[in-house]
């Protein structure tokens, strides 16, 4: 990590958040769409600044669910910037300083995790948004992971989604990092943000490093369930199948 660098890059993130935050609150966009707009103007100005580059292999879907493998804070800038969306994202969030001000202006629908019927609350925003034309981003593992493998799906807001009719398209997202421009740091554990980690202490190190870059791979076509709502948990078990298999895909690739 290059402490000069960091330094340089938080400067420039806290500008933007400032001009970014100003606009919100001075032309406050009334609908869904608008919000979107914004989150996804801010999120591609950010990455440029971050000087993170992304590339994409399918479509992004114009409307309906996306859900992808989670491995940072990062993946919501990725998927917003590459496309206008409504988030999914722990009740937490709504809570934090600026930022959770910010997600709650862009038109993130909160859920609590861990809390009976929390899915089912979440689905009248869900619907919105869907209604409004919007594709809606979730993660099904419900927290992040260090890329070695996917997590468990859970079938609560997936079974929201089918509930409402939406098609439901697979999405995986990978990063890399020359090793040889960070010496000592790793996608794993500098990229990813998993586990207990101090989140400030993690961001300052990431905004460090140098030749980031996103790789999101979109599944060709929506998922084909092989039963209906009511199993929502086989639904789960086949989604991560979808997820994973484009995951497989990308490894090869890189490999």
């Amino acid at each position: 990590m290059n402490f000069f660098r960091a330094v340089g890059r938080s400067i420039q993130l806290v500008g933007m958040f400032i001009v970014a935050g100003t606009e919100l609150a001075i032309t406050r966009p009334a609908t869904r769409e608008q919000r979107a707009d914004w989150l996804h103007r801010f999120c591609a100005r950010a990455l440029r600044g971050m000087g993170i580059q992304i590339t994409v292999e399918g479509t992004y879907p114009e409307r309906g669910a996306l859900i992808s493998n989670h491995l940072s804070y990062l993946d919501i800038v990725v998927y917003a910037a590459l496309h206008p969306c409504v988030f999914v994202s722990k009740e937490e969030i709504r809570s934090w300083p600026v930022v959770g001000w910010m997600t709650t202006m862009s038109g993130t629908v909160y859920v609590a995790r861990g809390h009976g019927g929390s899915a089912l609350k979440a689905r009248k925003g869900m619907q919105e948004a869907l209604n409004a034309g919007l594709p809606v981003v979730f993660f099904p593992e419900g927290t992040t992971s260090n890329g070695t493998g996917l997590l468990k799906f859970h079938s609560g807001l997936l079974g929201q989604v089918m509930e409402g009719g939406a098609t439901v398209t697979a999405a995986y997202l990978h990063y890399t990092m020359d090793p040889k421009e960070n010496a000592g740091k790793t996608v794993s554990d500098d990229v990813c943000y998993w586990g207990d980690r101090n989140m400030l202490s993690h961001i300052f190190t990431f905004l460090g490093l140098r030749g980031v870059r996103a790789e999101v791979r979109f599944a060709e076509r929506p998922i084909v369930f092989s039963s209906d709502v009511l199993h929502r948990k086989q639904a789960a078990t086949e989604a991560h199948a979808e997820v994973e298999a484009l995951g497989h895909r990308v490894a090869a690739r890189v490999g």
